[in-house]
């Protein structure tokens, strides 16, 4: 993507600037705008808290007053803090629509993809607790765009609830025309399958005991099919060697049959699946086989990516919020406070992403923290 551009420094500002001030009028020294791209910025860099990014701004004092408004010099943590604690999620996370819009057309551009994988996940992030105060571990659900790297949206779960309420909320913010989108078992419900066939996208999903009639019954057909000719399925196989280890899997599909429980409830059903995964290390062989049920028409290969690029929003995100921006450690424990750093961290991994440098993500944050010149990269998107 060295050939991308994404926008400029004055865009990204304007994106900032239709938020709503939620501070008090009063004594108000600090401009949102420049309070908000500091803490992108110092994210981006390696700060974990409000007290790491004012402290990144106080060694950054001159790279900040030439382009940002800053009358009253650089704000200390509170103002970090308070503006963090104060901005309603929803609201914050609205402003990156246009942006994030803009990254992905791009992405698009670049990578030639025009129905991407939209795996849907959720992830705690499990030192966020405060028992004193009553409050659990933040739960939210993201959806990623796996082929280009992107954030696309999260939702944090309500503490009395769970993904199910969350995911449409989700699936709300993004445009998901065109796109399929991969969900574990928890999200295989008719009504978010139904949401997304009339969004005009694809759903793959996972079946397993909260479906158990259903999923017996997909287990049954297939295993009856593969005594017969399988005249209608289709099969694609891949292997993969590396790290001391052989993985060989397996996927089929076939036609969805009427006789299936509920057929005529999944609105868009057309398929079933099975992925079968053989992984051979050190002598040990271990098998997982998972099912489907999918509104994609047979399509072997189309179905492997599916299933393959689901797993993309552990292994490219939420893995990598947890090694690299050590989220699972974050002490954040105010509500607002820790899903709109949750949601900066993520966005700040988008624009990594982005960034055509063959650096490791670690070490391109830390290049964010030593060198104004690549911050400038990772940010605008100017590669000169």
């Amino acid at each position: 993507m060295a050939d991308v551009r994404r926008i400029g420094l004055d865009e990204v500002v304007r994106h900032f600037e239709e938020l709503e001030d939620p501070r008090c009028s009063v004594n108000r020294k600090h401009p949102l705008v420049s309070v908000l791209v500091i803490a992108l910025r110092a994210v981006l860099a390696g700060a974990g808290g409000p007290t790491a990014i004012a402290r990144w701004a106080a060694l950054k004092r001159e790279f900040l007053s030439q382009m940002l408004d800053l009358p009253n010099g650089i704000p200390g943590k509170d103002v970090f803090r308070r503006v963090l604690m104060a901005l309603k999620p929803a609201a914050f996370r609205a402003c990156f629509t246009d942006w994030l819009q803009s990254l992905r057309a791009e992405a698009t551009a670049a990578t030639g993809v025009e129905r991407p994988i939209l795996p849907v996940d959720g992830k705690t992030a499990r030192r966020s607790h405060d028992r004193q105060n009553g409050l659990g571990a933040l739960h939210s659900v993201s959806i990623w765009a796996s082929e280009f790297g992107l954030s696309l949206g999260q939702v944090a779960c309500d503490e009395k609830s769970n993904e199910i309420t969350a995911i449409p909320e989700l699936l709300r913010l993004v445009d998901i025309k065109g796109a399929i989108i991969t969900i574990d078992p928890m999200g295989a419900q008719k009504a978010i399958a139904e949401q997304i066939v009339d969004g005009g996208g694809d759903f793959v999903l996972a079946l397993k005991g909260n479906h158990e009639t259903l999923h017996q019954a997909v287990i049954d057909y297939i295993d009856e099919q593969l005594e017969g000719d399988l005249s209608d399925a289709q099969e694609h196989v891949t292997t993969e060697k590396g790290h001391g280890r052989e993985e060989t899997r397996t996927y089929l599909q076939l036609p969805a049959p009427e006789q299936l429980p509920g057929f005529m409830k999944w609105k868009g059903l057309k398929s079933i699946g099975l992925a079968t995964s053989h992984c051979l290390r050190d002598g040990t062989e271990a098998v997982e086989v998972r099912y489907y049920i999918s509104s994609l028409d047979v399509d072997a290969r189309q179905f492997a990516r599916a299933v393959r690029g689901h797993w993309s929003i552990e292994n490219s995100c939420h893995w990598v919020l947890d090694m690299t921006f050590r989220e699972d450690e974050s002490r954040l424990r105010e509500r607002n406070l820790r899903e709109n750093f949750a949601w900066l961290n993520r966005f700040a991994l988008s624009l990594l992403k982005q960034h055509p440098g063959r650096q490791s993500l670690a070490m391109k944050r830390r290049s964010c923290g030593w060198s104004d010149t690549f911050l400038m990269e990772v940010v605008t998107g100017s590669t000169c």
